[in-house]
């Protein structure tokens, strides 16, 4: 047994030296003939684990995020095939078949047409263009796709104790759905040339994702997550949609982990006469949770100790709130990119240097106004941070005035 601990722990290290000469800036093939010397095959979770260990010895996320595409290029044909319990990326609606099923349309849409039209589009055919302007147009949902790793899959992975692959992945992901803007940007007004070179290093990008996902991404969260995880996930797919695939039927697992699952879902404990009771008020517990989810806005709260405890269920929410951020570090709800604005604001909030912090952008049709408030108790003390998200472009739009009585 220790023979077989000492091996993994020398494979742990090699991986982190040779992603670390890349770092370093060697090329390619030095590293890939290094790591064919060094192994015969290599498990997703071991990659996983190297790149933890790296940004646990302090190197950026951002850093690693970098690496990633030659990491994939270096480990591309190398990673050796993980048991896949039940075969669950062959049971309709489990969410693994749904990823590839996804992964399949995506290739299909660039496969039909994007691809056979890139020539077409050098050349300077307008028509080209159209069409390939049309498939960006749809290639936009990607962002559904991206969305439920990001909401879903990842939380799950970060309460097993994997959490540096999620931030790594999420920050490519964002890299991705800029590149398929820039491109589509690019086909709508910029030279044929500029197009064509956006066009293929975006397609390149999501090629190589798609691989990252079904030999690295879903061995290792088949391997950590539980059946009652899969399942909450099942449950929650539908609040963010799917990409490019319509017929998804709802999945469950057996039913006593339906049972586990739908425990860890239940309401609160009400008191013995049904209220609650409140400083201002009586308020029984239905009527709070339709009171909150009625409001015209969005709220979502995070104590202080940085856990999202609560956000509101309203019919048209503005982002997406799957049930399976409850739990979550607040830093790990957002892009690598932006997280560290949040984490300031939020020790503006405990310092007492701030009670508040404004945002507003525009998001299509909608003008969306992002407000954080810092919750304090009646001494002054932290409690947490309220998020309250609106669509204010209609209130924008009032003009004269609407009394009580007209």
């Amino acid at each position: 047994m220790s023979e077989l601990i000492n091996n993994r722990e020398r494979r742990a290290q090699v991986l982190k030296e040779l992603i670390l000469e890349l770092h370093e800036g060697k090329t390619v093939d030095e590293v890939r003939e290094k790591f064919a010397a060094e192994f015969e095959g290599v498990a997703a979770t071991e990659i996983s684990a190297a790149e933890q260990a790296l940004i646990a010895d302090g190197m950026p996320v951002s850093e690693i995020q970098r690496l990633c595409d030659v990491h994939a290029a270096v480990f591309k044909g190398s990673v050796e095939e993980i048991h896949k319990p039940s075969a669950p990326e062959e049971i309709a609606g489990h969410p693994v078949n749904t990823l590839i099923r996804e992964n399949r349309a995506i290739e299909r849409l660039i496969d039909t047409q994007i691809k056979p039209n890139e020539a077409k589009l050098a050349d300077g055919d307008l028509q080209a263009r159209q069409d390939m302007l049309q498939a960006f147009d749809r290639l936009l949902e990607i962002d559904k796709h991206y969305s439920k790793k990001e909401n879903l899959w990842f939380p799950y992975l970060e309460k097993n104790g994997i959490t540096a692959p999620p931030k790594v992945m999420w920050g490519v992901d964002d890299e991705i759905r800029q590149m398929i803007k820039d491109a589509r940007a690019a086909l709508a007004e910029g030279p044929a040339g500029e197009a064509a070179v956006k066009v293929a290093d975006a397609l390149e990008k999501v090629t190589e994702m798609i691989f990252k996902e079904e030999n690295i991404l879903v061995p290792m969260a088949l391997d950590a997550l539980k059946q009652a995880e899969w399942g909450a996930i099942a449950n929650a797919v539908s609040e963010i949609g799917f990409c490019l695939i319509k017929g998804v039927p709802a999945w469950q697992p057996d039913l006593s982990v339906i049972e586990e699952a739908a425990q860890t879902e239940a309401l609160p404990a009400i008191p013995a006469d049904g209220n609650l009771y409140l400083p201002s008020g009586v308020l029984k517990l239905q009527e709070m949770i339709g009171m909150l989810n009625t409001l015209p806005f969005d709220i979502t709260f995070v104590d202080k100790d940085d856990t999202v405890k609560y956000f509101s269920e309203g019919k048209d929410r503005i982002f997406a709130r799957p049930r399976t951020i409850i739990g979550r570090k607040v830093s790990n709800c957002h892009p690598p990119a932006s997280v560290h604005i949040v984490e300031k604001i939020v020790d503006d909030f405990k310092s007492g240097r701030k009670d508040h912090e404004d945002f507003w952008i525009k998001m299509g049709p909608r003008y969306v106004f992002i407000r954080y408030f810092a919750v304090r108790g009646e001494t002054g003390e932290y409690l947490g941070t309220i998020e309250v998200t609106q669509d204010i472009g209609p209130i924008q739009a009032i003009e004269g005035e609407k009394r009580l009585m007209s």
